[in-house]
């Protein structure tokens, strides 16, 4: 099972370096500028994505991203073995150390958001995610805390059965939105986004009731339109992107102001939608149909020819329309089923195990890859709105790549320490 999942784990990391280098490296016929007929029947050149595009990146802008994510990949393969060196129960005693030394790293990113300046703190296009840790280095606390906050999170429920009542849950969620407050400000909606159910998973595995976790989420659905007005213009035009991709409601929104507000705030921003907000959505969807049963093939394909069809964060957010572009749903087909394998596999080695500790831990591994995947996938395909949540282990980006490692380390772990007990099984009540 162990063998299994490691498997799984270095095919979908030769995914990523091999894709990130075919971005930016695609072959010749498309490398260069092409025939006029290709050009005329090239992605976003017809009317439905008409509007201002997004300035168009030199191709030498991936040309080496795939050598700093062999570096990243070299150096979250070197923490999973550093994982493994010691029994994973000893991290229990000290989760919520670990978990309080993020917050606080979070804590200082957003003090240099709001308060003053920190000077390693870094910021890109309004957002606070990184700290700078040297020689041209940046770390991503939000993505280490998502680990950290299922070992502080499993180590609190392990052995407690007050959460089997509606005050007990105060506890848990506590622990929740200290993190996803202060991530939801960076701003990071998609890693606020999966923490929530991940909570929900482990909570039930652990053996809270189901009528107060639906009461819970139905006081989250009362709350929603509170919410929803207090966001800003863009975050509900992501939102609502979901439902403007339909021909009809972004009709009917044109023609009825008051939908407009509701859906975009402003009605003066669904004229630039579809060359601004919606421009990455609907060129995801084109690169994913455009790829058929089999693709173009590796380094093949319009939207890798970044003269004049460029989609957004290919090598990150966008990297599954990429992959699909070029493999089609066969290859999408063999991605997802590499997902499955690790967490089937987690689920295994959590339930082998008799340890409550292990098991959650498990648990709440198998529950982050799989919210990651439908999230990434399902916003590329248009049914969820863009979040920013990358595709786990194959998504570019440092923090992401070693926090995912250091996880499947963690299911590792737990599958070659298996403690024997003589007590009953965890999370059974009369």
């Amino acid at each position: 099972m162990r063998m299994l999942l490691l498997t799984a784990t270095m095919l979908l990391v030769c995914v990523s370096i091999l894709t990130i280098y075919a971005i930016g490296h695609p072959v010749q016929e498309y490398k260069d500028t092409g025939t006029q007929e290709y050009k005329n029947n090239a992605p976003g050149t017809d009317s439905q994505a008409s509007g201002p595009r997004p300035q168009v990146s030199s191709p030498n802008k991936y040309s080496n991203k795939w050598k700093k994510q062999l570096a990243y990949a070299g150096a979250g393969f070197f923490c999973l073995a550093l994982v493994n060196l010691f029994d994973y129960r000893h991290l229990g005693p000290i989760s919520y150390l670990l978990y309080g030394l993020i917050l606080f790293l979070l804590a200082i990113i957003l003090a240099d958001k709001e308060i003053f300046t920190i000077p390693f703190v870094h910021d890109r296009l309004g957002m606070h995610r990184w700290i700078k840790i040297g020689f041209g280095f940046l770390i991503q606390p939000s993505e280490f805390c998502k680990v950290a906050y299922i070992l502080a999170l499993a180590w609190y429920l392990r052995f407690r059965s007050n959460y089997r009542t509606f005050a007990g849950l105060i506890g848990p969620f506590t622990l929740t939105l200290l993190a996803m407050v202060l991530i939801l400000l960076e701003p990071d909606l998609g890693t606020t986004v999966l923490l929530m159910p991940v909570l929900f998973t482990m909570l039930f595995v652990a053996g809270a009731r189901v009528k107060h976790l639906v009461i819970i989420l139905c006081i989250g659905l009362a709350v929603s339109p509170i919410m929803w007005k207090s966001m800003k213009s863009y975050q509900r035009m992501r939102i609502s992107s979901v439902l403007l991709q339909n021909d009809k409601i972004f009709a009917a929104a044109e023609n009825h102001e008051t939908l407009a507000k509701i859906l975009v705030g402003d009605p003066d921003n669904l004229r630039s939608w579809k060359g601004d907000e919606g421009f990455q959505l609907l060129h995801a969807k084109r690169a994913i149909a455009s790829g058929g049963l089999c693709g173009y093939g590796f380094g093949k394909g319009p939207y890798l020819e970044t003269a004049y069809a460029h989609l957004p964060e290919a090598d990150n957010d966008m990297i599954f329309p990429m992959i699909a572009h070029q493999f089609g749903v066969l290859g999408c087909g063999v991605l997802l089923m590499l997902y499955i394998t690790i967490i089937a596999c987690a689920i295994e080695l959590g339930w082998l195990n008799t340890d409550p500790f292990g098991r959650l831990v498990a648990v709440g591994i198998a529950a982050m890859f799989a919210v990651q995947v439908l999230v990434n996938v399902g916003m590329t395909l248009g049914l969820m709105p863009i979040t920013g949540l990358t595709l786990p282990l194959v998504s570019y980006g440092g923090s992401s790549m070693v926090a995912n490692l250091i996880a499947i380390g963690l299911l590792n772990n737990i599958g070659k320490h298996r403690p024997f007990s003589v007590a009953k099984k965890p999370f059974e009540f009369g």
